[in-house]
């Protein structure tokens, strides 16, 4: 049997959620007999591949870099699951959507000159800050996601559960607060 293609993305969020998918430890080298790990922040590779049978992605879409990211994932991978509550509902990222602020400018400006300690200023060189979008959106508000893991971060027994289905042909499922075994 081939191994399937996975992907892991990190979006805007804080790397928590990729924390609990190492947190599955031993499991990891039983995943790697069933999986090809293709695209991830845990490996060196620049560009997201073609043919991805599954991803999971982590965090919000907060600017257009992130916004050009999950487009190109949703095209390329036939099974998108967001894990993670910034996947899911935007949670933390999308505190800045209650400051009102239409401009991710004005957001810029209390990060890098407001709050600076020493030397504020906003960076100036061009790709160093990706520009902001109006509002930060779960993945879910920007393209069609397959399945949802919440948590902050989802317990590594979530992330194994949902793997172990997608990866056997089964349908995921979430009961209550744990994920069944389908």
């Amino acid at each position: 049997m081939d191994r399937l293609r996975v992907s892991t993305v990190w979006l805007g969020g804080c790397a928590g959620c990729h924390m609990s998918f190492l947190d599955l430890d031993e499991v990891l080298i039983e995943l790697a007999a069933r999986i090809e790990l293709v695209y991830s922040p845990l490996i060196d590779v620049k560009e997201y591949p073609e043919n991805v049978d599954l991803c999971l992605v982590e965090g919000a879409v907060c600017n257009e870099d992130n916004l050009d990211m999950i487009h190109k994932i949703r095209a390329r991978t036939k099974v998108l699951v967001s894990f993670g509550d910034c996947a899911v509902t935007a949670n933390v990222p999308a505190i800045r959507n209650q400051l009102g602020l239409k401009n991710g400018e004005s957001v810029l400006q209390r990060a890098y000159v407001e709050g600076a300690q020493a030397m504020g200023g906003l960076p100036q060189e061009p790709g160093i800050v990706p520009a902001l979008l109006d509002r930060v959106m779960p993945v879910h508000e920007v393209v069609y996601v397959d399945y949802f893991v919440p948590g902050c971060p989802p317990p590594a027994d979530h992330i194994q559960a949902v793997m172990n289905q997608v990866l056997s042909g089964a349908e995921p499922r979430l009961q209550g607060a744990q994920l069944k075994f389908g």
